[in-house]
């Protein structure tokens, strides 16, 4: 059994065969997804829960809703007060992904700050941990730093936790995020030639604190690199771990599935058979 604990399935890219997807993820093991409310921007906040709500059989499907750092200069009081609203519905588990992009800047990185503080405060108002996207800018932990420490200050008091998705800084950035209460989840991106930093960090966070997903439909893990990725790849990153941490890759999706259940606090967790 395997959980996916990130992926966008509301885009065009899987329009035309979103019900065949999850049949394949569900064929290949995968109990549950955790589907990422962020959309084409503010104006999309519903589109995970859409999902969520309207499923085909197949894995269940739960949602989060969130501003991603891209569209932050987007944000406006309506908006705010929208997903005030959305968080209400129980398919809704997480705020997110939120956060900081150095990288791309698409967004005023001031106006990033400002709308992930005030996502957090909403987050910890409807009591729902948050999902973190965290990427610096080139050769620097400029994000890292401020992401961090903005978590210490206006996040950690909360004890409702996050998750610091698709997971591709460093070890010391692995261990503060640990020490707040964190959870770290790795995509298939840990399965990249150069990605010997990601897999220091695989080898070294506790089995009960991580998490795996596949950030469909980007970063197909390998053999899959170039393509769509989607759900039921995600038990390549589960290989991935089995060989870094001596453990078989059934084994992987038994330990993060349960991370999954218990740190979302989820009550209907599907026995060994996701199709039972």
């Amino acid at each position: 059994m395997f959980v996916d604990s990130h992926c966008h399935l509301d885009g065009p890219r899987f329009q035309s065969d979103r019900d065949q997807v999850l049949a394949r993820a569900q064929q290949a093991g995968v109990a549950a997804l955790l589907v990422i409310g962020n959309g084409d921007g503010p104006d999309d906040l519903d589109c995970a829960l859409k999902l969520a709500e309207n499923s085909a059989p197949g894995p269940a499907i739960y949602a989060t809703l969130g501003i991603h750092p891209h569209e932050a200069r987007l944000a406006s009081e309506e908006h705010f007060a929208r997903m005030k609203q959305l968080a209400r519905n129980p398919k809704v588990i997480a705020w997110g992904e939120i956060g900081l992009d150095y990288f791309y800047n698409h967004s005023p990185r001031e106006v990033q700050r400002q709308v992930f503080i005030r996502q957090m405060e909403l987050a910890r108002d409807a009591e729902l941990p948050i999902v973190i996207h965290c990427r610096p800018s080139e050769s620097s932990d400029d994000a890292w730093a401020d992401c961090l420490l903005l978590i210490r200050e206006h996040w950690a008091s909360s004890g409702l936790g996050g998750v610091l998705h698709c997971f591709t800084g460093e070890k010391s950035h692995a261990r503060t995020a640990l020490d707040l209460g964190f959870v770290i989840s790795f995509a298939g991106n840990v399965t990249y030639p150069k990605a010997e930093n990601i897999r220091e960090v695989v080898r070294m966070v506790p089995l009960d604190r991580m998490f795996i997903e596949t950030d469909s439909p980007y970063l197909a893990p390998v053999p899959y690199r170039g393509k769509r990725n989607e759900p039921a790849f995600v038990v390549e990153t589960a290989r991935q771990l089995s060989e870094l941490r001596g453990i078989s890759r059934e084994e992987v999706g038994r330990i993060t599935s349960e991370n999954f259940y218990r740190f979302f606090s989820l009550t209907n967790h599907p026995s060994a058979n996701p199709g039972s």
